[in-house]
């Protein structure tokens, strides 16, 4: 059997926590986010993070009930993977686009590619 990190139950929530808050997201970005932002490659990048988090929140509803205990652990770890994938990505993108200018988006910038890198795993996985 191979460990996961989330039960079926925990990716349930983490799947609902990421599509109720990226609507809240994308609400903000439609909205407001061009009272703080200017920069229209800023913008799309929100867009991309909204888009993305709202994408593997529907796949990791699905994941969580699409396993087997007994035989078939691979959708609770590919589930896995595409929640803290999706945190990575869209949460740093997030915290990039609204602190332009500051530090800390140079410092997690090498997290974006390191979260596509575990949504792409998550969705490889689940060919086991």
């Amino acid at each position: 059997m191979i460990p996961t990190v989330f039960s079926p139950l925990s990716l349930w929530r983490a799947g609902a926590t990421l599509g109720s808050t990226g609507i809240l997201l994308a609400t903000y970005g439609a909205h407001a986010l061009k009272n703080t932002v200017s920069d229209p490659a800023w913008i799309k990048n929100w867009q991309t993070a909204t888009n993305y988090q709202l994408l593997h929140a529907l796949a990791i509803l699905y994941l969580s009930n699409a396993h087997h205990p007994a035989t078939n652990q691979s959708p609770l770890l590919a589930g896995t993977l595409m929640t803290i994938g999706t945190t990575m990505f869209s949460g740093v993108l997030y915290l990039k686009t609204l602190s332009v200018k500051a530090r800390v988006s140079r410092i997690l910038a090498p997290t974006v590619p390191i979260g596509g890198l575990l949504m792409c795993a998550g969705w490889a996985f689940l060919w086991f």
